[in-house]
């Protein structure tokens, strides 16, 4: 294994229905649980968000934190000055094209970059970043109930080696990741967007599969997980067609002990649903 795996992101008539749908509780599946919180899969015209921001109640707790704590955890984001545009087509990565290092104290600033896109209410992100303090780790999301409550959990765990930015990951992938910096990137239980004319809002598209390991270091690797088996499929056809990326199982991976289990995958395996991992390393 790669030293860098852990150790044991004027409304349509579609946008209206996607917003109805969002709100109407599934009982089986966990789709109305779910926030797609990642950023837009088309690169080109219009951006097909992979998520909908909706109005959610936040907690005081969490309130708080995103007063006092964003100061310290939460990255801006900021798009690039044209001189300071991120090449993606760069053959190496340095510490000074590295420029999200500098968020981090001094020690973490050569240490791995572990990214996490969409991570909920930071349960999973916590849990991965308090069992290993030797890499950094990021965690994109777009909906404030869940950065606040990450906040209170970095606060809580004393998580010093992590850091959220509260925007699209497409966006901040494009923008502010330098090409391979990252070690790795964690995406857990996303939207599956399950009807047809929804695909294309899903987040794992070849274009931001492509997007991915431009962003990897050669042995970096791109962790998915998902309870929705037509998702698990398109994700794995679309992981194993990027020419970069090697699949590290025959199909789908265990469930790697790093990863722990989610309330999305404890319910899902309640309702009978399948949960597959799949993990591709870039060569």
């Amino acid at each position: 294994m790669n030293s860098d795996l852990p150790d044991a992101n004027n409304a349509s008539s579609e946008d209206e229905e996607i917003l109805l749908a969002t709100n109407v509780n599934h009982d089986n599946s966990l789709q109305s649980n779910r926030r797609a919180r990642h950023g837009p899969p088309s690169f080109e015209g219009k951006p097909i968000r992979s998520y909908v921001i909706r109005a959610g109640r936040m907690g005081s707790g969490q309130s708080k934190a995103l007063e006092t704590l964003a100061p310290r955890y939460l990255i801006p984001f900021a798009a690039p000055a044209e001189q300071d545009k991120i090449d993606p087509s760069a053959q190496a990565s340095t510490p000074e094209a590295d420029k999200l290092a500098s968020y981090w104290t001094t020690k973490y600033h050569d240490a791995p970059l572990i990214i996490e896109i969409g991570f909920g209410m930071g349960d999973a992100l916590a849990a991965i970043a308090g069992q290993d303090r030797s890499k950094r780790y990021l965690g994109i999301d777009v909906h404030p109930p869940g950065v606040g409550s990450m906040l209170q959990l970095i606060e809580r765990h004393d998580l010093d080696h992590v850091r959220l930015i509260q925007h699209d990951a497409v966006e901040v992938l494009s923008q502010m990741v330098a090409a391979h910096s990252a070690a790795g990137f964690h995406i857990y239980f996303p939207d599956p967007w399950p009807k047809k004319r929804h695909h294309k809002r899903r987040l794992i598209q070849p274009d931001f599969v492509k997007l991915m390991a431009s962003r990897l270091k050669a042995g970096g690797y791109i962790h998915c997980a998902t309870d929705w088996e037509p998702y698990a499929q398109s994700m794995l056809a679309v992981l194993s067609a990027e020419s970069s990326l090697a699949n590290l199982a025959n199909g789908y991976h265990e469930r790697p002990a790093w990863r722990p289990m989610t309330k999305f995958e404890a319910r899902g395996l309640g309702l009978g649903h399948t949960v597959n991992d799949l993990l591709f390393r870039k060569q």
